[in-house]
């Protein structure tokens, strides 16, 4: 029963109240997500969660924090930093639905060969919902957020959209967001001024642009650029 018989909450109760708390602030989260993507069709984010719990973890540090954070649409992003970004992340980006079924595949056996922890399987879309409206901390419950916001994401943005807001958005070392800060910062130039190895580092560094510096990613890159060159590009 949910109430005991002197009319207070049993904890049942206070479960069930808690359960259906939790569920309707997910899904106004969700739906506030929602309309977020829904004008980012055509603007370009004035922030994000990922820039927001950096703020606060140098706040918290005592660190200065320089953020650096200059969004431009796809005419001013190099075609070569699109797609070395695509070969690098997430080569099957235009066909799959989201989840790249394939590659969670591959990941889950070479875990099982190894016996080593699953290694990372995100999409580009999943990425940018992460960087828009969640965090980097690893959780289930971040992972459970992903697949509704993920489905939406590919519902309501195009795919050359949903790769521009990436290369807007995605962390390029500390403080650096976006393929124009990360261009000025690395390279002294602008996103539309890259070169194709440049891109290629640069690509190079997005498992983790906080450890990883372009100037060390020369195999790497090579790699991507084969890559690249293999996929026609």
């Amino acid at each position: 029963m949910a109430r005991t018989k002197s009319g207070r909450r049993g904890p049942l109760g206070w479960l069930w109240a808690v359960v259906r708390w939790t569920a309707a602030v997910v899904v106004g989260y969700v739906l506030a997500c929602a309309l977020l993507l829904l004008a980012y069709r055509w603007i370009e984010p004035p922030a994000t969660t990922v820039q927001l719990q950096r703020i606060v973890e140098a706040a918290i540090a005592g660190e200065p924090f320089d953020l650096q954070y200059r969004p431009v649409p796809e005419a001013g992003q190099d075609v070569d930093v699109r797609h070395a970004v695509v070969a690098s992340e997430d080569a099957r980006f235009y066909t799959h639905g989201g989840f790249d079924t394939e590659e969670l595949r591959r990941a889950r056996e070479d875990a099982i060969r190894t016996g080593r922890p699953m290694r990372g399987a995100s999409t580009i879309t999943q990425q940018l919902v992460k960087n828009l409206f969640l965090t980097t901390h690893r959780s289930v419950v971040r992972k459970g957020m992903e697949i509704p916001l993920t489905f939406l994401a590919e519902w309501i943005l195009p795919k050359d959209r949903i790769l521009t807001l990436y290369l807007d958005v995605a962390e390029w070392g500390p403080g650096v967001f976006g393929i124009e800060a990360a261009a000025a910062y690395h390279y002294g130039t602008s996103a539309a001024s890259l070169t194709r190895e440049q891109s290629a580092r640069l690509a190079a560094c997005l498992p983790a642009p906080l450890e990883r510096r372009p100037q060390d990613m020369g195999r790497t890159s090579a790699r991507i650029l084969t890559r690249m060159r293999q996929m026609g590009w």
